[in-house]
């Protein structure tokens, strides 16, 4: 089953639940907000992803701006941004798609069609 982990407020969110919607793809909604990934789990995905952990990191949030996250990532260490964003589901990229095998960050419907078609 796949595991969406988006924010309600968030359209970029809405349009990636409203296209799963519209091709008929089942999936768990979770809440970043009030049940955000835990430090294992971001391990995890990160490693299943491929991607750099940094990449998890929502750059265009407020909270990723107040934090002044951008001066600081550079020097984190990998246990610091796992911290970082186990401690607060705002600071994590979204949507954050969860398949079996997979781990796509953000919402581009060519990369998720590609994924799930």
């Amino acid at each position: 089953m796949l595991t969406v982990l988006c924010y309600q407020k968030c359209s970029t969110c809405r349009k990636a639940l409203k296209w799963l919607e519209e091709h008929k793809i089942a999936y768990v909604e979770r809440p970043i907000r009030e049940k955000n990934p835990s430090k294992e789990e971001l391990d995890e995905w990160s490693r299943k992803s491929g991607l750099p952990l940094k990449k998890f990191f929502n750059t265009s949030g407020n909270l990723y701006k107040e934090l002044k996250m951008k001066e600081k990532l550079p020097a984190m260490t990998r246990e610091e941004q796992l911290s970082a964003l186990a401690g607060d589901g705002m600071l994590v990229k979204r949507p954050l798609l969860v398949g079996e095998d997979f781990i796509v960050l953000g919402f581009k419907e060519e990369e998720w069609a590609k994924m799930l078609l």
